[in-house]
């Protein structure tokens, strides 16, 4: 395919198709062929449905004509025999028995041996047959479609009596291939960085690594810019990327330009015609604009730090623009955090830097437009506090994982979260302390999961989500990955689980400094701590009142 786009493997040769066209030459496409084909056609079938009515009926005329004559045969030949004049005997027929001039002509052009030899059996059959002929042909002059459908079958009558095989092939042609027909379909992952540039990388290039390890380089960042998107996704995935604004922008995942793991990747103005003074807060990745029936049953939900949540279809989101379009209404002082796809039956948790978060059912939710404000979805435990992560949960055999800024994460069991009105405070879910760090990531997770973690130095680890137990919803939970100083993890994001072991594993653990899977403070500091710390707190289930929309 692509030989035939780039080369001269394949060429094409114009035709330069004039007629006349009711007398003027004219350009005409295939289009146009067809259709002037089809008129004049009907044109054909109407004048000779005509020319063959006209004669049908002087024909039967006549025949009407000798009907009468036979009917009444002695006085007409005695008629003939007595008149002078052949025009006397014309005016006598007219008169004696009510012929039309034509009949009487016709009578008269006959001699007396073949009007007395006249077969009225065969008169009246032929007759017969004419008026059933003028009958057919009166009902084409009046029926369109008897019209093109007798064009319809002397075309095929056509074809099958002078029809043969095609001496050229049709062919799919290289000239509609789309770019996506150029692109292998691969798994890859697309990282953000904070200070706004984008790249994207095959997901082979990350490997799987035991908990608590150190983790390979993912990203060569510059100065104090660290990841904070990361995006699991395939080459012909289309992407909607949403501003802090509240804006949405489109693109096609390979139209991202690929950088190594290493590699800082390119700013996301100079790939999406972003403004400068906007940033990327959320994303979701989308399978076809195209299709009506996708679009009609899958939804947008936001979320805002300030709390906020709206719902909108889909379907206001097929009509890419260069420019982006306005995708929810932001409030002064507040920003858009979060936006996920949903098929309008999820169940919602929302999560809190303070460590609470609350489920309520989508459905409670009602659709907006694109330029609505949308409805309070979880209130703020304090005024510095702020939503960092929502999810949308549709497998019931999901577990929630949280993560603290300073590398804490944990399992839980979704039914550990019960279903609150929304506009609630929620329940606890993990137990914040200054040993944990502030809540920054909340996921919906499986054992078939990994996660991939990456922290504000750029360093990437991955591991396999079966590694972590299942734990109390206000416990600290364990060490997920040891940070160097006063490092912190940026980014949080859950990727299909691969079952590989690296080759390299020990060499990359000894260089780290560490001797085993599961890592714990004494690699650090020598002070050995458990690996599991579960907390509980007696106002876990304390919740107020939902607030008001």
């Amino acid at each position: 395919n692509n030989l035939y786009k780039q080369t001269a493997l394949q060429t094409s040769f114009s035709i330069n198709s004039i007629a006349l066209v009711h007398g003027r030459p004219m350009m005409l496409n295939l289009k146009d062929i067809i259709r002037h084909f089809v008129d004049h056609s009907h044109e054909v079938v109407v004048r000779r449905t005509k020319f063959e009515l006209a004669e049908a009926e002087k024909r039967a005329h006549i025949l009407e004509g000798l009907l009468i004559a036979l009917d009444h045969l002695d006085e007409v030949i005695k008629l003939i025999r007595s008149s002078d004049t052949p025009e006397d005997a014309r005016t006598g027929l007219i008169e004696t028995f009510g012929l039309s001039d034509i009949q009487a002509r016709a009578i008269l052009d006959m001699t007396l041996r073949r009007l007395t030899g006249l077969e009225r059996d065969k008169i009246k059959e032929e007759f017969a047959e004419l008026m059933k002929t003028i009958e057919y042909l009166n009902s084409i002059l009046a029926d369109e479609g008897l019209r093109m459908q007798i064009i319809k079958d002397e075309l095929i009558e056509i074809k099958e009596k002078y029809g043969d095989e095609r001496k050229t092939s049709i062919v799919h042609s290289a000239e509609d291939m789309r770019m996506e027909d150029f692109i292998e379909d691969e798994g890859v992952v697309i990282t953000i960085s904070h200070e706004g540039y984008i790249k994207r990388t095959p997901l082979s290039e990350y490997r799987t690594q035991g908990r608590g390890g150190k983790g390979s380089m993912g990203s060569q960042s510059r100065d104090a810019d660290f990841i904070e998107h990361i995006i699991i996704a395939s080459n012909h995935n289309y992407m909607l990327f949403f501003t802090e604004a509240g804006r949405c922008f489109w693109l096609r995942v390979y139209e991202i330009p690929e950088g190594s793991r290493t590699s800082k990747g390119r700013a996301i103005q100079n790939v999406i015609n972003i403004p400068k003074e906007e940033k990327i807060k959320a994303y979701i990745k989308v399978k076809n604009l195209r299709d009506q029936e996708y679009l009609d049953n899958n939804f947008i939900i936001m979320c805002t730090k300030k709390g906020t949540i709206k719902k909108t279809s889909l379907a206001a989101y097929s009509r890419p623009r260069a420019n982006g379009i306005n995708a929810i209404n932001i409030n002064e002082g507040d920003q858009l955090l979060e936006a996920n796809l949903t098929d309008g039956k999820s169940e919602i948790i929302v999560a809190l830097r303070s460590g609470r978060a609350i489920r309520f059912n989508e459905s409670t939710v009602r659709p907006m437009g694109r330029t609505a404000t949308g409805v309070r979805g979880v209130t703020l435990a304090h005024a510095k506090d702020e939503v960092i992560g929502m999810i949308s949960i549709n497998d019931p055999e999901s577990t929630i994982l949280v993560v603290s800024e300073k590398g804490y994460g944990k399992r839980t069991d979704l039914e550990d979260y019960r279903i609150t009105n929304r506009g609630g405070k929620g329940v606890k879910t993990l137990n914040v302390t200054d040993k944990t760090g502030d809540l920054i990531a909340i996921k919906d997770v499986t054992d078939k999961d990994d996660l991939m973690i990456i922290n504000k130095s750029g360093i990437v680890i991955r591991i396999a989500v079966s590694e972590l137990r299942v734990m109390g919803r206000a416990t600290q939970g364990v060490r997920l990955i040891n940070l160097k100083g006063d490092d912190e993890i940026a980014s949080v994001a859950k990727v299909e689980h691969e079952d590989e072991v690296l080759e390299d594993a020990e060499a990359i653990l000894e260089a780290d400094g560490n001797s085993g899977d599961v890592l714990s403070e004494e690699s650090e500091t020598g002070a050995k701590e458990p690996e599991n710390e579960d907390i509980e707190d007696d106002d876990i289930d304390e919740e107020e009142d939902p607030a008001k929309d």
